[in-house]
């Protein structure tokens, strides 16, 4: 899922949160969040769902079925 990990990528930068950070938040280690956004690895749909709502968007947006907000034309 190229889409997911670049979204993962891009929203946590935005927001301007670390890895661990994210990972803390998730009780996930930084290395499978690591993982996440390099796409060697997919989360689970449950870790899906907590990702979108730790991030205030939509699953299909943080898959790329749709754009993210701030990408809307």
């Amino acid at each position: 899922m190229e889409a997911l990990s670049k979204n993962l990528l891009t929203l946590r930068k935005e927001r301007g949160l670390s890895r661990e950070a994210v990972a803390r938040a998730l009780d996930i280690s930084s290395m499978t969040y690591q993982r996440y956004e390099k796409d060697l690895r997919e989360p689970t749909a449950s870790l899906m769902v907590k990702l979108a709502d730790f991030y205030g968007v939509t699953l299909d947006q943080l898959t790329g079925r749709v754009p993210l907000p701030d990408q809307e034309a």
